[in-house]
């Protein structure tokens, strides 16, 4: 069976671009023009290699979550439930103030500005950010079994004020919100820590 044209480019690297331009103009604001310039790719290579534009920045959604965003993971598997957040609150704000990276957050952004024809990414987006929330709300069930947290606690309240923070954080770094600025959120947050 005929193999085709190989590819004269690198999919990694060209992911790691469509990424960067997701990041920086969200899903509808990243036009398929900017991408494929931005990949060094033409249409035909990007359909080819990735899909459609939705295809592409799920595969992009996805490098962003095991790398820059692979902050979460070390965070939930901190041992106690204060150790949980401080780590999910300083791991956001490294992330969101790396000069390396675009300000704030690729899956809150992108989800900020979506019309009706972006539907599904929204959904997606939002289904993603309420998996993190679960994903909270069982390791905060867990501390308070273990007696981490005081018997009184809702893990799905704190749960959901932990990731609102987190995500507003994302918000404010995007208007120009600075390290400091963002450092002050997370102190007093923290200062609210249940006892």
């Amino acid at each position: 069976m005929p193999r085709g044209r190989p590819r004269e480019f690198d999919t990694e690297q060209a992911l790691d671009r469509a990424l960067d331009v997701f990041w920086r103009k969200g899903y509808e604001g990243a036009s398929l023009p900017e991408l494929t310039k931005a990949m060094g790719i033409n249409r035909p290579s990007l359909y080819a290699a990735f899909g459609n534009k939705e295809s592409l920045f799920r595969k992009a959604l996805e490098r962003y979550i095991e790398g820059p965003a692979s902050y979460v993971e070390h965070a939930l598997q901190q041992p106690t439930a204060r150790a949980v957040v401080e780590s999910l609150f300083f791991g956001e704000i490294a992330l969101l103030c790396d000069k390396k990276n675009p300000r704030g957050c690729l899956a809150v952004q992108s989800a900020l500005a979506c019309g009706d024809a972006a539907a599904a990414v929204r959904e997606e987006l939002a289904s993603r950010r309420k998996s993190l929330e679960l994903r909270v709300r069982k390791r905060f069930q867990r501390a308070r079994t273990e007696g981490d947290l005081p018997k009184k606690t809702d893990p799905a309240a704190l749960a959901s004020y932990t990731c609102a923070l987190v995500h507003g954080m994302a918000v404010q770094a995007a208007g120009g919100a600075t390290r400091k600025d963002l450092k002050r959120v997370a102190e007093v947050a923290l200062l609210n820590w249940p006892r």
